[in-house]
């Protein structure tokens, strides 16, 4: 019952518009306060440092800055137009282009959002000119936005390493191979609909000229190999590629003059607020998840587990649908800091490779944002696009059951998570 008042009280406050932190907060307090364990918030701010000390964390800020910096920097024309070199011809090509430049995009933000907001501006007005339907445009770039977490960095990998001690190279280089199976799902999916929907194809006067394009995308296109190599191959640890790809970002936008020192502050300054944000959400998880530890919930969960006889697949589907919509609800953090640290010890110990369910969970919590009822992203591209939400529901549905698909492909085979970390010594 106590549990239940305290879940209802984190629902009521996201529901009202609370900030997560707050909700958080104030329901952790409630919730020591009812259960007796009042005397246990003297060790509050101990806890809240020793979760946010955590060396893995420091290269959150960085990418963070880096995907900022290069949003303001041209990049993200630079690879639109070298994706339309590419498939622009195609029938569907501008929604091939859609995907294409959000995988491109991903090597370098690491986040759903950055890639939604960055791009939604973009293409849903380009594809609405040449022809397409408007809630289509704004359904493709939001269901390509997935891709952002998965291919590294990723932002969401880098806090899952850092809060259930997993090896963020070993995520990263995991994330690699499902992240290029969304893309080929979506791929798929788009040239699908585009030859029942009889889609346009690029005219030969949309296609951007060879050697220009190539000179802007360029350095664009290195800078995911460089971070990923350094990261991978053990030249540079996540942290200082973050550094590397912030240093990069402000060389590029000076060289072509599309970055001054104005938009380097705004960028500083969005960086410092999402990073605070994060930060105050994972320091309120930490007074509730301590309460869960305090009082063995984990081993009543894991107690519960056995009593149903769940285990293997079955639990992995369990896990699968408690953070599909926890995606669909609520920030990812509140999985990553309150519910993993639960059900993953338990997956592990059931044989599980610790590396292949944080792919696993951080794709469920990415694919929650496009999922209807509650798809943050939705929302996000909607408030852009000036969209309605729901006509954007009916639209993504097709590439929703796409993801799934590759979602369920990953949980049953998980050597396609694993295998690339594996050959490269990682785990």
């Amino acid at each position: 019952m106590k549990a239940i008042v305290v879940i209802g009280l984190v629902v009521v406050f996201a529901a009202a518009g609370v900030g997560l932190s707050y909700a958080l907060g104030a329901s952790a307090v409630v919730a020591y306060l009812i259960t007796d364990s009042k005397q246990f918030l003297a060790i509050a701010p101990q806890r809240i440092f020793s979760q946010v000390d955590v060396f893995a964390i420091m290269a959150m800020p960085l990418f963070i800055l880096a995907g900022e910096l290069m949003n303001r920097s041209g990049v993200t024309r630079a690879l639109i137009d070298f994706s339309l070199l590419l498939l622009g011809r195609l029938r569907g090509g501008l929604g091939h282009v859609n995907i294409l430049t959000s995988l491109f995009f991903a090597g370098i933000s690491g986040s759903a959002a950055a890639d939604a907001a960055a791009l939604s501006n973009t293409f849903v007005p380009q594809m609405e000119q040449r022809g397409y339907d408007r809630q289509y445009a704004g359904a493709i770039t939001d269901a390509s936005s997935v891709i952002g977490p998965i291919i590294p960095p990723s932002i969401i990998m880098i806090l899952y390493g850092a809060i259930l001690s997993t090896d963020v190279a070993a995520l990263f280089a995991a994330g690699i191979v499902p992240g290029l199976l969304l893309a080929t799902a979506l791929f798929i999916t788009n040239a699908i609909i585009a030859a029942r929907e009889n889609h346009p194809g690029g005219g030969v006067e949309d296609i951007p000229p060879l050697y220009p394009t190539l000179k802007r995308a360029l350095p664009a296109l290195l800078l995911p190999v460089i971070i990923l190599g350094g990261i991978v191959f053990g030249v540079a640890t996540p942290i200082e590629a973050g550094a590397l790809a912030c240093v990069a970002a402000i060389v590029i936008g000076l060289t072509s003059r599309e970055l001054d020192f104005r938009s380097i502050y705004e960028g500083v300054e969005r960086t410092a607020l999402l990073t605070g944000s994060i930060f105050m959400i994972i320091a309120a998880a930490s007074l509730l998840s301590y309460l869960i530890v305090l009082h063995q919930i984990p081993d009543y969960i894991a107690s519960s587990v056995q009593s149903l006889n769940l285990s293997g697949f079955a639990f992995i589907l369990l896990i699968m649908l408690t953070f599909l919509i926890l995606g669909m609800g609520f920030d990812f953090l509140l999985g990553l800091t309150v519910i993993a640290p639960l059900l993953v010890p338990i997956a592990v110990a059931q044989g599980s490779h610790p590396v292949a369910l944080g792919v696993l969970i951080c794709l469920n919590l990415a694919i929650g944002l496009i999922t209807p009822p509650l798809g943050g992203a939705i929302m996000m591209v909607s408030t852009i696009a000036g969209e309605g939400y729901w006509s954007l529901c009916r639209r993504i549905l097709p590439f929703v059951v796409a993801e799934l698909v590759v979602l369920l492909l990953i949980a049953l085979f998980p050597e396609l998570s694993l295998a690339l970390p594996r050959a490269l010594g990682l785990i």
